[in-house]
């Protein structure tokens, strides 16, 4: 499981509200190939709270997962799933990381435990779902990463790499439990 913004593709204080602003981090999609080559099935769970806000529209997010998806065949990559929460952080709702409804989701979808797969995001709140299900979090020091590297509630034993693509070198290294265990 991937965390997008920040993970795969450069994120912004402003968010990503545009195809063009849709700019893949280097490494990032050749690191998903490399998952799908590997046997994992690759989900992500994104916050997309832009929407809830009304600077984009459903629409429009689902033209950005058209450009990354495009980009990822591109690659000789694919996600399988991506799940996201539309809402904005106000709204208290139950699939906004750091809740894990939209990683139950994922879970539900492929009919499989969470507890050991791997989750890799950049923020505390993407460390935080991952552990509510069980998951192994992972910290990518890419786009929000350095910051959660110096949160002072992120647990010691979260592995820590720069970037996606070593993370999935790690992965690939010493296999954990994925998705399709």
């Amino acid at each position: 499981m991937l965390d997008r913004d920040g993970v795969i593709n450069f994120d912004s204080d402003d968010y990503i509200k545009s195809p063009d602003e849709w700019l893949p981090i280097p490494g990032s999609l050749d690191a998903i190939a490399r998952l799908n080559r590997g046997g994992y099935l690759v989900a992500v769970a994104t916050n997309q709270a832009a929407v809830g806000r009304g600077l984009m529209t459903l629409d429009v997010l689902d033209s950005i997962h058209r450009k990354m998806q495009d980009a990822l065949r591109a690659a000789g990559a694919h996600i399988d799933v991506v799940v996201y929460c539309p809402h904005a952080p106000e709204a208290q709702c139950e699939c906004r990381k750091p809740k894990a409804g939209l990683l139950r989701m994922i879970g539900e979808r492929f009919g499989v435990d969470l507890r050991g797969a791997p989750f890799v995001g950049d923020s505390i709140a993407d460390v935080h779902a991952a552990m509510v299900v069980g998951a192994k979090p992972i910290l990518v020091l890419t786009g929000k990463g350095m910051t959660t590297l110096h949160d002072p509630s992120l647990p010691a034993d979260v592995a820590v790499f720069g970037n996606l693509a070593d993370a999935v070198a790690s992965l690939l290294e010493r296999p954990s439990k994925s998705l399709t265990a």
